[in-house]
């Protein structure tokens, strides 16, 4: 598409600059280009599959040496960012390779500093389905970052984490109860937990106050490993949880509701597991372990009652059971 706008527009205007946008692991034309020959690529990759190819052709490589101005390579995370902006603005879902121009732009002003300037991008391509809409929506928000943080289980971690963060919005909060043998047998908590930030300064703050406050920070904003895979697995079975019963709830999803659930909660017991990722629903939805000697079993089903909030008692899942619990406590349990 690219060759054919540029022998049009530089024909009538040929002081406009023409830039060409592709994925960064789908870069056939800028390592072309670059190379004053057509270079062909081992393999790409197939998200913005409508730009997926691993040899140019020889005319439109012809064109494009000669009249593209520059290229700008962008990754799936901008790709994501732009397809949303490009709803925002229009209330059309573009496919990946058809919100290509928008993410080259923003990349480009960014990357540039341009001031003053006039941009337009091309859009093209709907073709978009269910399965790939989940994968955009979760990786499409720019304002969301995420650290793992280590904190010690003492009296008033949590209260100090939380303060961290303060006023910005908690969109994911993941922790389970620990013993490390490398940090002198202290119980802890390994917690991944995403948050909305205006900019990478406000990043930094927040950073800085966790470094402040003596916690094990980690910023993994960039780590696609950590986006992918270990937000997942963050905990996993616990051998140091004794005494442990597992709930489900769900609570009014409105600002620090998360915060006032957790205080509540963790006022009486320790809070041992939470699980919570904002989903942009009315309802905060969170797994939560609790421990809780059997004779205060009954004190707990009064104070569950008297919180008023929907909840499950999961104890005796088998997911619970299977992958969050030690084989010695399912053994003897």
């Amino acid at each position: 598409m690219i060759a054919g706008i540029a022998a049009y527009v530089k024909n009538l205007y040929p002081d406009i600059k023409v830039i060409g946008v592709e994925p960064h692991d789908a870069a056939a034309m800028t390592l072309s280009c670059a190379n004053k020959r057509i270079v062909e690529l081992d393999h790409v990759g197939l998200f913005a599959e409508g730009v997926a190819v691993k040899r140019v052709g020889d005319e439109t490589f012809r064109l494009c040496n000669a009249l593209v101005d520059e290229w700008v390579n962008v990754g799936t995370d901008e790709i994501c960012a732009a397809i949303k902006d490009g709803f925002n603005d229009t209330r059309t879902v573009l496919e990946p390779a058809g919100a290509l121009g928008i993410a080259g732009v923003k990349n480009y002003v960014s990357r540039k500093h341009c001031e003053g300037k006039t941009f337009v991008c091309i859009t093209s391509g709907a073709n978009m389905n269910f399965e790939k809409l989940r994968f955009v929506s979760e990786r499409a928000d720019e304002t969301e970052a995420s650290v793992f943080v280590s904190i010690p289980e003492t009296p008033g971690s949590f209260g100090r984490l939380y303060n961290c963060v303060h006023p910005r919005a908690v969109t994911e909060f993941t922790y389970r109860y620990h013993k490390d043998a490398l940090r002198d047998h202290k119980l802890g908590a390994d917690i991944y937990m995403s948050f909305r930030v205006a900019h990478q300064r406000d990043l930094d703050v927040v950073m800085g106050s966790l470094e402040g406050e003596g916690f094990r920070a980690l910023n993994v904003q960039g780590n696609e490993m950590a986006k992918e895979h270990a937000r997942y697995l963050v905990g996993g079975r616990a051998s140091s949880v004794h005494n442990e019963r597992v709930f489900r709830f769900e609570f009014p999803e409105r600002p620090g509701a998360l915060n006032n659930f957790l205080t509540t909660l963790g006022a009486r017991w320790n809070v041992s597991l939470f699980h919570y990722r904002n989903h942009g629903h009315d309802v905060g939805r969170v797994l939560v372990g609790i421990q809780v000697e059997e004779t205060e079993n009954e004190q707990l089903s009064l104070f569950l009652a008297e919180l008023g909030f929907n909840f499950v008692d999961e104890s005796y899942n088998p997911v619970y059971r299977q992958f969050l619990v030690s084989k010695g406590q399912v053994e003897s349990g």
